[in-house]
């Protein structure tokens, strides 16, 4: 008789236990392990012929996961950097796991020894001031959906807020007096206070007052009332973006994202000489580093530094041939 399968308890105890009552991870991360897991088991199903429930840890070697992560990207059509954070959550599961089945370890440290893929690092994209101004142009205010969406692309064109931590604002979370400001929940489960300049203020304002439903539970609500869905914010910020290509050809070569706008807040602040450590407090980075990208991209900074540069004394000296035979080969 095959020994009982222990994958399901263990696997249920790591998301019970683990993610949610002692890590209490956000549900964007919960749903992310979810999701591997999901692809896993129908992998490992499908390799072994056995249903997902019928699996057990040891099943889940090195050989096993690693043939997985070349699925994903071969079959799958993921990119490096989706198939490094599937193996991140699978590392998450098997740390946890050598801590409850010690009589495993050495399968397990196989599988946490599985290395990320080195990728090429992309430069931040950005919106310069005039594309922003196109992009903010073309929205339609004249109804409830435009006004809604055009108070949505300021606040985080102007503060740079996370998807997530824009769509998940309350009408208690904003403070729109004397010190105008967004309290948000980051990364982390940390709150973040972010200063509101005064015209997003008084948008924000106008909207809750003449848009918003006084029973409203989100500042940025869909049509039913809730809250606003990841894929729909970044469906509405694709559609501006091709609006406003008829009024700024340079945005025909870009494909507009919420996080694109979160680029664009922090490189205005880094183009207007605020510290990177100000910025990344202002982002609620976790580490300074986190904000080094945005000094890589900022092209303008790297132009300043040439104009201070000294040149070398370089003299532009064509080649003379010397040599009969190569004489006669340049003047063929």
């Amino acid at each position: 008789m095959p020994p009982a399968a222990d994958l399901p308890g263990l696997l249920e105890a790591f998301f019970t236990k683990r993610l949610i009552a002692q890590r209490q991870v956000s549900p964007h991360t919960l749903a992310a392990y979810r999701d591997t897991f999901r692809l896993l088991l129908a992998f490992a199903a499908h390799h072994y012929q056995r249903a997902p429930a019928q699996l057990n840890l040891r099943d889940l070697d090195a050989d096993l996961i690693g043939a997985f992560l070349l699925d994903l990207e071969k079959t799958r059509g993921n990119t490096v950097h989706t198939r490094n954070l599937r193996r991140a959550s699978l590392r998450a599961f098997f740390q946890y796991a050598a801590l409850e089945r010690p009589d495993q370890a050495a399968q397990i440290q196989r599988v946490l020894a599985i290395p990320a893929k080195r990728t090429t690092r992309p430069l931040i994209e950005f919106l310069t001031r005039a594309e922003a101004d196109a992009v903010l142009a073309v929205v339609d205010r004249k109804t409830w959906r435009g006004q809604r969406d055009y108070a949505l692309l300021l606040l985080l064109l102007q503060t740079g807020l996370r998807l997530a931590e824009a769509t998940g604002l309350r009408p208690q979370d904003l403070s729109l007096g004397a010190s105008p400001c967004a309290r948000c929940l980051g990364k982390g489960r940390k709150l973040r206070d972010t200063p509101l300049l005064r015209p997003t203020a008084r948008v924000l304002q106008t909207w809750c007052q003449h848009g918003l439903s006084p029973t409203a539970a989100y500042v940025f609500p869909n049509a039913q009332g809730g809250r606003l869905s990841h894929d729909a914010v970044q469906r509405l910020v694709a559609k501006y973006g091709r609006l406003a290509q008829a009024h700024c050809p340079a945005l025909r070569q870009q494909r507009l994202t919420p996080h694109r706008l979160r680029h664009t807040a922090a490189m205005a602040m880094l183009h207007a000489g605020v510290d990177r450590a100000l910025i990344a407090l202002w982002l609620g980075h976790e580490s300074v580093e986190t904000t080094q990208i945005y000094l890589h991209a900022n092209l303008a900074l790297k132009q300043q530094i040439l104009k201070r540069t000294q040149p070398p004394n370089a003299q532009q000296r064509r080649f003379q041939p010397t040599d009969p035979l190569l004489r006669f080969l340049r003047h063929l």
